[in-house]
């Protein structure tokens, strides 16, 4: 990064499984003639950072820091700037994968959307399906149970009918046999009224002729006596 006048680092520091930033103010590099440009640092990762290593060790040289020291701690401040850079970039999610994480999700849920709403409907149609089918099945059980129930109502009627025709002729029968019984004994009965009869005339005929017998026989015995 190129900078005429103050130059202010902010390293961060992690410590403790949190992040603290310290902010290294490193003032007043000089600039003039021909200026080296950052040195590029590259650490293990993708991310590429520039540092003005040139000046920085300039200036620890100018406190009185040995060289070989200040290029040893120029690396050090380096490879902490680079990785806390590093690590902060990782923890934090740029706008653009925010934006993409919220397209996916909505692609995602509309995707479930529609899965749903074709399952539903998938569901339903089969529920109609079913639904349909069972009111068929039903139907045709109504119309066999009902052509059974017709088929034994009509035998039961045939042998209603049946029935009664033979019970018809039975008392038909009963009634001839009764009509002869009775006509059999009025003429038993006429014909016992008839032997009656012809027996009482008899009884009187020999009443009678009885009497005239005793009057004879009394009529003789008081001619004898007088």
């Amino acid at each position: 990064f190129p900078v005429s006048g103050t130059r202010h680092f902010s390293q961060v520091v992690k410590s403790n499984g949190k992040h603290s930033f310290q902010r290294a103010i490193l003032d007043s590099f000089p600039v003039s003639g021909t200026r080296h440009f950052s040195q590029v640092v590259k650490s293990n990762r993708k991310h590429l950072f520039l540092v003005d290593t040139l000046a920085l060790v300039r200036r620890l040289e100018g406190e009185g820091v040995p060289s070989k020291q200040a290029e040893a701690i120029t690396a050090a401040i380096t490879e902490v700037l680079n990785d806390s850079l590093e690590n902060v970039s990782q923890s934090l999610v740029s706008k653009a994968q925010m934006q993409k994480i919220e397209m996916m999700q909505e692609s995602n849920l509309s995707k479930f959307k529609a899965e749903v709403q074709s399952s539903q409907g998938h569901h339903f149609s089969l529920l109609q399906h079913e639904t349909e089918k069972l009111r068929n099945d039903i139907e045709k059980m109504r119309n066999e149970l009902r052509y059974e129930i017709d088929k034994v109502t009509a035998g039961q009627r045939l042998d209603l009918n049946l029935e009664r025709g033979r019970i018809r002729e039975e008392l038909s029968n009963q009634n001839a046999e009764t009509n002869n019984l009775t006509d059999k004994l009025d003429r038993e009965i006429h014909s016992l009224r008839a032997q009656l009869e012809a027996a009482k005339y008899d009884v009187i005929k020999y009443c009678i002729g009885t009497l005239v017998s005793i009057s004879a026989v009394g009529l003789a015995v008081l001619r004898i006596l007088m």
